[in-house]
């Protein structure tokens, strides 16, 4: 492919064919674009792009090829034994049908690494069922609301339905990450292999540690986040803001009250965590009190307010606002890009900043067809190597790729590689070591965003040690810090920063969630940390991203959610809402901030040199909303967060509680046992006249009426089970799924066959159910972390490892370390 063109970016000189359409596939081959690589995008002839094309194929050159035509197909494959990497998201079966399949194609390019985004897995029973956002949605019990938010009567088993693609953006995120590990791991095997991550097995890394619960306990009920006064209020102007003052202490509550000038609250136990947590009317006159004082300022006074004071706090922004919001410019998480049709069109940044290789998410998109003569002259020159790595395990990097000047030389693997398979006739014996094996991480992150990362990077291979924060609550810590290692330090002592330099000079990768400059406070900047490791990748994850005026300001998923538009989105009758059930935003982040070590660490590889890579919650918010996020500039609002909230969703777009779905022909129907998803088209209609027991409801509608074929339908779908109808539609090749619940999907006999949901023993809660991991790698598969101890429970371990064993007793009387009187991970579930 083009030489001529020198771009900067990790993943200079890497090769990516895409072939995806709708969101999965097109959005991972956008991220790795925006981060150097060369990226061809095959168009199917004569389709008009909609908006969105202009951020799923920016920067991306394309052909347009009829993969039925014999020349046509002849061109994908001559692309793809040039390419490094292969990105699809048929349905399985299609592309070996083309003679695409990654058996044959590996045989003609043994180190393609070759990234499959189905709606269900090639072995799943379900492979064949078109894997509709709704359908999934249905099987992974994405339609209810957050606990909190319904409305009032509301019917807990009606399901909701959302336009924002979850399964699709996870399916992207995870396959973006496994894509750049299976790099990386090329690096030393020499050969590719084939990702797989289906929307369905996807969605567990959505579902997190709602999936978590100890077997004795079972499975608890959904509660809304209401502690400290936690909620979504409404402002003298009619705008609400999202206040979360959660955490271990009570400090961010106390801090607003102070900032709001009725400190005498926290004198009338207002702010007394504990008693709070046992007295219900001391919530609601808490609750009721914060109402009223919400009501005496705008919505933007009160963020501003907030912001001063540190605590969590946003004002509720429709997507478009956050599209022409000033630090989601300057931070870089909006970019204008000069469209060849829009004109100057705000969308999406780059997924991840990185310091030292910037991505290039500034680049617009090719219209389909644009680059053909080009392709076809590079196709019909003598092929070179795959890609500008290294030609062998072996071999050096390439020059262009060869380490800079003073950066320090890349370390050896600490674990040696097994036998490495032969390309075409399969794994040789022995081991085959993951990616990241030998690799040591330092996890500094709290909450589940930062440590969802982490854990992902320990299912790749990685040695991460898990340090948080004595004296405090770890959440969620049976399921985000699986597999680490866990210890209890006080970073900010002066014995705490013993322990964590000497785990600092042994590490590849620390990862801290900060705000921006509190690092530095703490001597544990960037600049701190890069004097003493020069090759260290440095990640940091933030609620609303560095670089802009929000930078130093704190934030949950709730705080992501209405800052982006999201809110607006899902709620109704004017009241925002936070979208549920799942934290879409924290589990996002974890994979963006996965993908975004994994690039660092790739780098790194390559040229030995370290750097600071960045993601937050409202990045990760910006690439849920892709979709609609592409607006031409005369498109955009201009209104302050004070001002009349503009129209939010688009007019075509379901939004709110009562939305079922896009159409009579894609919904949500009732029948006569529970509600279950129709997936197809008005194209469909003449299908669904022949599926037993919907011959005569449809007879005489033509489809031109959503109104009379929906009623229609719900009235002949009362007449029999979900079951039987989704049997009846799939056999005729429509997408249908009943709606399950969390409980049953996470005791789904498949689902725990595959191990997407898995069962270890934890030595504090006895046998635990927790999602297991959504990645599936064939050659060299991730593997479940260990069931992790209690928080700080590896003390003595991690100690030892560091030289410090003999300090240990001193260490924790200086209450730089805790190793005794552990706090509970299993507590709270």
């Amino acid at each position: 492919m083009s030489t001529s063109e020198q771009r900067p970016g990790a993943l200079q000189g890497i090769r990516v064919v895409d072939f995806g359409h709708h969101v999965a596939g097109p959005l991972a081959a956008v991220m790795l674009a925006d981060q150097g690589a060369d990226v061809v995008h095959v168009d199917r002839p004569g389709v008009t792009p909609p908006a969105d094309d202009a951020f799923f194929n920016r920067g991306k050159r394309r052909i347009s090829l009829d993969l039925k035509d014999a020349a046509d197909l002849g061109v994908a494959r001559d692309l793809v034994r040039r390419a490094d990497v292969l990105i699809e998201n048929f349905r399985p079966g299609v592309m070996d049908r083309l003679g695409l399949g990654w058996e044959e194609l590996r045989a003609a390019n043994p180190r393609l690494v070759y990234c499959s985004l189905p709606g269900f897995a090639a072995d799943d029973p379900r492979a064949g069922v078109p894997g509709w956002e709704g359908v999934i949605a249905a099987a992974t019990g994405n339609c209810r609301i957050r606990a909190g938010h319904a409305p009032d009567g509301w019917d807990d088993t009606r399901p909701t339905y959302t336009a924002i693609p979850v399964a699709s953006n996870f399916a992207a995120f995870c396959g973006a990450f496994a894509i750049v590990a299976s790099l990386t791991a090329r690096q030393r095997t020499g050969r590719g292999d084939r990702v797989e991550v289906p929307l369905f097995d996807a969605m567990f890394e959505a579902i997190g540690g709602s999936g978590a619960y100890p077997v004795a306990r079972g499975l608890p009920p959904e509660r809304a986040i209401s502690s400290n006064g936690s909620g979504t209020y409404r402002c003298s102007d009619g705008r609400y803001v999202q206040f979360n003052p959660i955490g271990a202490t009570p400090r961010f509550l106390v801090w607003f009250l102070d900032a709001a000038g009725v400190t005498a609250w926290v004198g009338e136990g207002l702010a007394d965590r504990a008693r709070l947590d046992r007295d219900p009317e001391l919530r609601r006159l808490l609750h009721d009190r914060l109402t009223a004082l919400f009501l005496t300022r705008p919505a933007g006074e009160w963020e501003e307010l907030a912001g001063v004071a540190g605590v969590p706090l946003a004002a509720v922004r429709t997507l478009a606002e956050w599209l022409d919001n000033d630090h989601a410019r300057a931070s870089g998480q909006v970019v204008v890009v000069d469209d060849p049709e829009l004109g100057a069109t705000a969308m999406p940044g780059s997924a991840v900043w990185l310091s030292a290789t910037p991505a290039l998410p500034g680049r617009p998109r090719h219209l389909p067809d644009a680059d053909r003569a080009e392709i076809l002259a590079e196709l019909a020159s003598p092929a070179g190597p795959p890609s500008a790595e290294v030609a062998s395990p072996a071999g050096p990097p390439s020059a262009e790729l060869a380490s800079p000047a003073g950066a320090s030389p890349a370390r050896p693997p600490r674990v040696e590689a097994g036998p490495v398979a032969d390309p075409v006739a399969g794994p040789a014996a022995g081991p085959v070591a993951l990616p990241y094996a030998g690799r040591r991480v330092v996890d500094l992150t709290q909450i589940l965003a930062g440590p969802s990362a982490g854990r992902i990077l320990v299912e790749f291979g990685a040695d991460v040690v898990k340090i948080n924060s004595p004296q405090r609550r770890v959440g969620a810590h049976g399921f985000v810090n699986r597999g680490k290692r866990t210890i209890l330090v006080d970073v900010k002592s002066s014995q705490g920063q013993q322990i964590l330099w000497r785990l600092i000079d042994e590490a590849d990768v620390l990862t801290h969630n900060f705000p921006e400059r509190t690092a530095e406070r703490y001597g544990l900047g960037y600049e701190h940390v890069r004097a003493r490791r020069p090759d260290i990748v440095y990640v940091s994850v933030s609620c609303y991203g560095y670089g802009g005026p929000w930078a130093g300001r704190r934030g949950y998923e709730t705080q992501g959610q209405a800052a982006t538009g999201i809110m607006t989105r899902t709620g109704g009758d004017g009241r925002p809402a936070v979208l549920g059930p799942y934290n879409v935003l924290d589990y996002g982040t974890g994979a963006m901030a996965a993908f975004a070590a994994a690039v660092g660490i790739y780098h790194r590889e390559l040229t030995g040199a370290g750097q600071q890579v960045r993601t937050s919650l409202t990045r990760t918010g910006g690439y849920q909303q892709a979709s609609f996020a592409v607006r031409p500039a005369h498109e955009l609002p201009a209104v302050t967060p004070g001002g009349n909230v503009p129209g939010g969703a688009r007019a075509a777009e379901p939004s709110g509680p009562e939305a079922l779905g896009l159409s009579a022909w894609h919904r949500f129907y009732q029948a006569a046992d529970r509600w279950f998803f129709l997936g197809a088209t008005r194209r469909s209609l003449p299908v669904l006249r022949e599926v037993p027991g919907l011959e005569q409801a449809l007879s005489g509608l033509d489809g031109s009426d959503d109104d009379a074929v929906a009623a229609a339908l719900q009235t002949a779908f009362r007449t029999a089970t979900a079951s039987e109808w989704t049997g009846r539609l799939t056999e005729a090749g429509l997408g249908a799924h009943p709606v399950t619940t969390l409980a049953e999907l996470m005791a789904d006999p498949w689902a725990r066959s595959q191990g997407l949901t898995v069962t270890q023993i934890s030595e504090e809660a006895g046998e635990v159910v927790m999602p297991g991991i959504a990645i599936r790698v064939h050659g060299n598969p991730p593997r479940l972390g260990h069931p992790v101890r209690r928080p700080g429970a590896d003390a003595h371990e991690v100690l030892d490892r560091i030289g410090l064993a003999g300090s240990a007793e001193t260490l924790e009387q200086a209450w730089a370390v805790q190793m005794s009187a552990l706090p509970s991970g299993w507590d709270h579930f």
